[in-house]
């Protein structure tokens, strides 16, 4: 799904295990424990969201590995313990354990790491690039984090077999982050500001701060449960390959859009988090096709 001249396009739903999948998405009669398998079939990604509620086990996570093909790719969506009850405070064991827990199992297929912040938590220009400056940003560096808590998770993984870039995204959901200071910050820090559309629950940024631009879209007109109509994927898919080309044109969801940023190609990632009544999946494939390159003469 890469454009030319572009950078990597990736679209996906943000988790697979929805029994309401079943009969409209994954086929009448699929076994449960082929779902992964199936969804790879049909996209290149997957939004891992189980990681959020508790640690995993690495034999899970190569599991996973084993069921997909050898170009797809996983998110993987960072421990709430973290962000919403230390509130990214003396984290050091916390973040170690998650590390641990298996996600550097997935070896090549392991993409960015999200950290969806709670929507109650304004910017705090101490504590937030505090965090964000402590996090590993190669799996060689993320092993190192994770060995010394090893032992306090079950079935870990801290060895890597080989280096390679990590990369973190932050969903913001408060208002305060509509700040030129704040996109700024995350650009120092090159971190990825999620470009998150909520069904108007919550605000949305669409600044690019890092590579990969991240999205993740719950709804179009309600949280969650709505799916896309044609004319908005139409609308996401021609920004979808903007980014990807290295443009930013200022929206009315820009925060900074008096700010020159470097007009390069840019991977971006898509995670479609409607899951009722199927429509992620639905609305990923559709996304997808209006996203793919076109064919040649």
């Amino acid at each position: 799904m890469t454009g030319v001249d572009a950078g990597r396009i990736r679209i996906g739903t943000s988790g697979w295990t929805y029994d309401h999948w079943q009969g409209t998405f994954y086929p009448d009669g699929l076994a449960k424990r082929r779902r992964l398998e199936y969804l790879a079939t049909r996209l290149d990604a997957a939004e891992v969201n189980g990681t959020f509620y508790s640690l995993q086990r690495a034999s899970t996570f190569r599991a996973w590995a084993a069921a997909t093909g050898e170009e797809f790719r996983f998110a993987v969506k960072g421990s709430r313990y973290i962000t919403h009850m230390k509130r990214l405070r003396d984290v050091d064991e916390a973040l170690g354990r998650f590390l641990a827990s298996g996600p550097l199992a997935l070896g090549a297929k392991l993409g960015p790491v999200l950290w969806q912040l709670p929507a109650a938590t304004a910017w705090d220009a101490d504590r937030i690039p505090a965090f964000l400056a402590g996090l590993p940003r190669s799996t060689a560096a993320a092993a190192d984090l994770a060995r010394p808590y090893a032992e306090l998770v079950r079935d870990p993984c801290t060895d890597v077999d080989a280096d390679r870039p990590l990369r973190h995204a932050l969903e913001a959901r408060h208002p305060s982050f509509r700040d030129p200071a704040v996109v700024r910050a995350l650009r120092e820090l090159d971190v990825s500001l999620v470009v998150s559309d909520g069904a108007g629950a919550f605000p949305r940024f669409d600044d690019v701060t890092a590579d990969p631009v991240y999205v993740r879209l719950h709804g179009d007109t309600e949280l969650y449960r709505s799916g896309y109509s044609d004319e908005a994927l139409a609308r996401w898919a021609e920004r979808v390959r903007a980014w990807a080309a290295g443009e930013s044109s200022a929206s009315g969801d820009t925060v900074a859009p008096g700010d020159r940023v470097a007009q390069v190609p840019r991977d971006v990632w898509v995670f479609f988090d409607n899951d009722g009544d199927a429509h992620a999946p639905r609305d990923a494939l559709a996304l997808a096709a209006r996203c793919a390159r076109p064919s040649g003469p």
